[in-house]
């Protein structure tokens, strides 16, 4: 699992997952690679929008479960 406030495209998350995913690091992974970023949007001026664009807490946690196959 990768967190980045980032876009999703072109950052270092994306680059981790895609070299996990070339080498035989991936015979060794139990369930996919789970990648949290940033909204695909430019970043808003208002502070309650920023704070919707980037990864919060409960995005991170979502992904942990979603990658442990946990609801």
């Amino acid at each position: 699992m990768t967190v980045e406030e980032g876009w999703p495209q072109s950052g270092i998350g994306a680059e981790i997952c895609g070299l996990v995913m070339e080498t035989e690091a991936f015979d060794y992974l139990d369930a996919p690679v789970e990648r949290i970023t940033g909204l695909d949007v430019p970043t808003p001026y208002a502070i309650n929008l920023e704070q919707k664009c980037f990864p919060q807490v409960s995005n991170i946690v979502s992904g942990v479960l979603k990658a442990c196959y946990k609801k």
